[in-house]
């Protein structure tokens, strides 16, 4: 036996281990459902426990909000439904400053879906796409920050759609931690003032009306201007691209 046939079942091992974080997230998953805790995000439930969450919130705010971000962290790397309430218990909780841990707990539970997902598949996805794959790549590559800034300020995008496709596109950690830790903070801000707004709605025993509150002047009109900001770099490459070169 050779040198190079004895080291092959140790280079396959890398192949395996890959798939190990999707792995723990489907356990994970199935066991969230398997238990039912999926359906303590509500807002019955919230009605029903407010008067003890607020008595422990007050007394434990810290501990509280480190809680309610790592819970949303894992709401968001386990794609369970929810998040939308989970943002606005946020505001119901801790009031404007649940944006807070509403913002790093699903920027850290994004980011570690992103790294699962571009562990396993990402080289997978590349080879069978080709081409398609290859011209996104590339844009990305080029602008990177504006195009994840866009992916995140515009709330037509499923959350979860954006936070799985970048891993298959080559978009750095870097780039897709920081894009998503500030894209996501107009709509999360939104959502957690509606909370807080909507608290006595929920105290008794009352469901908040979502329709139409992303579509405020107000709000759209902070989203497009963000929007605007991150598509200036795309822009201005594309002008010094095209602009003619002078003559010597």
């Amino acid at each position: 036996m050779s040198v190079t046939d004895q080291t092959m079942p140790a280079a396959k091992k890398p192949g395996l281990l890959r798939f190990a974080p999707l792995a723990v997230i489907g356990l994970a998953v199935a066991l969230v459902f398997a238990m039912g805790w999926h359906k303590y995000i509500s807002f019955d439930v919230l009605s029903q426990n407010l008067a003890a969450l607020d008595t422990w919130v007050r007394a434990n705010l810290l501990l509280a909000m480190l809680a309610f971000g790592l819970t949303y962290a894992i709401v968001v790397a386990l794609s369970l439904p929810g998040a939308a309430v989970l943002t606005l218990t946020g505001g119901v909780l801790f009031g404007p400053i649940g944006v807070l841990p509403t913002v790093l707990g699903a920027t850290i539970g994004a980011t570690a879906l992103f790294i699962a997902a571009k562990t396993a598949f990402r080289d997978v996805f590349a080879a069978r796409a080709g081409g398609f794959v290859a011209k996104f790549e590339a844009g990305f590559r080029e602008n990177e920050f504006s195009y994840m800034m866009v992916l995140r300020l515009v709330p037509l995008f499923p959350f979860f759609i954006v936070n799985i496709v970048p891993a298959f596109l080559g978009v750095k950690l870097r780039t897709y931690f920081f894009a998503t830790l500030f894209g996501i903070i107009p709509g999360s801000m939104t959502y957690t003032l509606i909370g807080a707004a909507g608290r006595d709605t929920i105290a008794k025993g009352g469901k908040l009306d979502l329709a139409g509150a992303l579509t405020q002047p107000t709000v759209l009109a902070a989203i497009i201007g963000l929007i605007v900001l991150s598509l200036i770099p795309v822009a201005y490459k594309r002008f010094k691209s095209n602009k003619p070169q002078e003559v010597a």
